[in-house]
């Protein structure tokens, strides 16, 4: 890595810190008081409607989700990134690099979800520059890697089986999670059951846009043994034990709100994404395991 892109790393590491603690802590503590109420949105479906804090405008059935994800971005994935720089700047070794850069990938997918699919407050040009500064941070941090040295960085085996087994199944589940909602609204001509004030379902775009797609690449690199493939591997490990992390919290969050998940979403869909995220823990240790120090 040249010194003078570890140096926009690193300035776009702190700058990433600073304006998620203010988003995060602004979506999680602001209140203004004010009360839920209902409104009649565009296809004539009467939504109730959060009425407080940031997220005034936003339902009361997504306000909550919101702000749980604030909470584990706050207090979960905000010292993460501390500590992958603290690292980087420390240790300069590929390890490091690979760990910063995944890190780095949550708060691109974070900031991505804000910018696009909450309705407009007063943070809105804060999630622009947030989205903004993830985005080259991760575009920068991935150019920045020596590919090849990653790949040699893996001097003994890795559990390939149950890698490519996972990506498979992760790329098929998000799949599998979303599709049902949208060929059912198509089915029956209406939109999104939960599609509420918004325009489109966001989630539904990074999960099956990306992610999904995004496993499936992974699995075909590292069937070859190319350096990018280690690369978003680590990307998408992290970034599935973070969201392994955030939907119970989301739930949790939604419960306090008095909104109860039935039993077969929460087995299906929570329980889908628990599950991934212990595998993910499983596969991220023994990839940074194998990497040599250098």
């Amino acid at each position: 890595m040249k010194p003078g892109k570890v140096n926009t790393i690193y300035i776009l590491s702190v700058l990433i810190i600073i304006l998620s603690v203010i988003v995060s802590s602004t979506g999680l503590f602001y209140t203004t008081g004010g009360k839920a109420y209902d409104f009649v949105n565009q296809y004539g479906d009467t939504v109730k409607i959060y009425g407080d804090g940031l997220y005034s405008h936003d339902s009361y059935f997504k306000a909550p989700i919101l702000r749980g994800t604030d909470f584990t971005m706050l207090f979960f994935a905000v010292p993460a990134l501390a500590i992958a720089l603290i690292l980087d700047i420390r240790k300069k070794s590929i390890k490091a690099k690979m760990f910063l850069t995944s890190v780095i990938s949550v708060f691109t997918y974070y900031s991505a979800s804000l910018s696009f699919g909450v309705t407009y407050n007063l943070l809105h040009l804060v999630y622009i520059a947030l989205f903004s500064v993830s985005l080259f941070a991760l575009i920068t941090a991935i150019a920045s890697m020596d590919l090849k040295k990653v790949a040699d960085s893996i001097d003994t085996p890795l559990p390939y089986k149950g890698i490519y087994t996972f990506l498979a199944f992760t790329g098929a589940t998000l799949t599998a999670a979303w599709l049902p909602d949208i060929i059912s609204s198509l089915v029956s001509g209406r939109s999104l059951g939960l599609i509420e004030i918004y325009t489109t379902e966001i989630t539904y775009v990074l999960d099956m846009g990306i992610i999904g797609p995004a496993a499936f690449i992974c699995l075909f690199k590292l069937v070859k043994r190319n350096g990018f493939g280690y690369v978003l591997l680590s990307i998408l490990l992290t970034l599935c034990i973070t969201i392994g992390v955030m939907i119970p919290l989301q739930t949790v969050f939604q419960s306090i709100a008095g909104i109860e998940t039935p039993m077969p979403v929460l087995i299906t869909k929570v329980g889908s994404f628990v599950v991934l995220s212990f595998f993910a823990v499983y596969f991220n240790i023994k990839l940074y395991v194998k990497m040599k120090v250098n």
